[in-house]
């Protein structure tokens, strides 16, 4: 094993750091490693990505990070990185235009699969703006 200096080990780091940037949502899945965990008192910038209790989630707006700030609370923040082969998500309530639902979007809500018939979408599904998917017959 080769001896690193600790100069030569954070050039590396910085490195893994930037080419982790460049990865798309379904590799940063597969190494959530490379990505920080998220702390108070730092500047993150829109696109980032951070870890949180086991989550990986994606800055939707620029913002220093304080306590009560975490990305589980602050939604018009933050993102939850979502499995993209994962076709139905748990809806998650919409804080706002910047993390609503759009025309064609999936989600599962009380034990049903719904279809946003809308952009902008911020309503619950069974309320307004959502049709009740049709369960596909495996004959």
């Amino acid at each position: 094993m080769a001896n690193w200096s600790k100069q030569q080990l954070l050039k590396m780091r910085r490195n893994i750091h930037l080419a982790a940037k460049s990865l798309d949502d379904e590799q940063a899945l597969e190494t959530p490693e490379l990505f920080p965990v998220w702390a108070p008192g730092v500047a993150y910038l829109v696109t980032e990505r951070v870890r949180y209790e086991g989550q990986l989630y994606r800055c939707e707006q620029a913002h220093t990070s304080q306590e009560g700030w975490e990305p589980d609370k602050t939604p018009a923040m933050w993102t939850p990185v979502a499995e993209p082969w994962e076709e139905w998500p748990e809806w998650r309530q919409p804080l706002g235009v910047q993390d609503a639902y759009n025309e064609g979007d999936k989600v599962s809500h009380n034990d049903k699969h719904w279809i946003s018939n809308t952009n902008y979408n911020t309503w619950e599904p069974g309320v307004y703006g959502w049709d009740e998917a049709e369960e596909e017959n495996n004959e």
